[in-house]
């Protein structure tokens, strides 16, 4: 926790913050462009949502309390970011968060960054048929392993909460799985 609080400070410091964001962008990249694509789907939206997180990590680290650990901080905000990107673009098109989801879903099989199977192909499908809070529980907590402990802080709900939306959720996918 101390190297933290140095690095935060060192953040916050106008001498040394350009070469400590460097590094903060440098070790938490590839951690939250993988967050960022399991929610919006896309490779390119990913990317766009990730530079978007890191301008307002950047121009909000003076707000930065302290109260939670930093990477769970940058976490939350590329979080929103994501959501509120989906939420922008579904408003763009007339239509539902999770329709535009299920659009995304079906252009996955033309994405060459898409590197998963039929199987996973899916289950993608079934996940986007899902609310859109009860798909955020379940790709964090499936694809991520994220305890529900943490996903209590980063989503600021109760763990039984997220245990019931987890559980039905997979209850859900299940039932899509067992039709299609």
């Amino acid at each position: 926790m101390e190297n933290e609080k140095v690095f935060i400070d060192s953040l916050l410091n106008p001498s040394t913050q350009q070469t400590a964001f460097k590094k903060l962008v440098q070790d938490y990249q590839k951690p939250l462009y993988y967050h960022i694509r399991t929610i919006v789907l896309n490779h390119d939206d990913a990317d766009d949502v990730l530079q978007n997180t890191f301008i307002k990590v950047f121009r909000n680290l003076n707000g930065f309390k302290g109260d939670s650990k930093l990477f769970s901080w940058i976490y939350r905000i590329a979080t929103n970011e994501a959501i509120t990107f989906i939420q922008q673009r579904a408003k763009t098109n007339h239509v539902s968060s999770e329709a535009y989801l299920q659009q995304k879903v079906e252009k996955l099989h033309a994405d060459v960054y898409f590197e998963g199977d039929e199987i996973q192909y899916k289950l993608q499908k079934a996940i986007a048929k899902l609310p859109e809070k009860q798909q955020l529980v379940f790709k964090m907590r499936y694809f991520e392993e994220i305890k529900y402990e943490e996903l209590a802080v980063l989503l600021a709900t109760s763990v039984g909460a997220l245990k019931a939306s987890y559980h039905i959720a997979t209850k859900k996918i299940e039932e899509y799985l067992k039709e299609d």
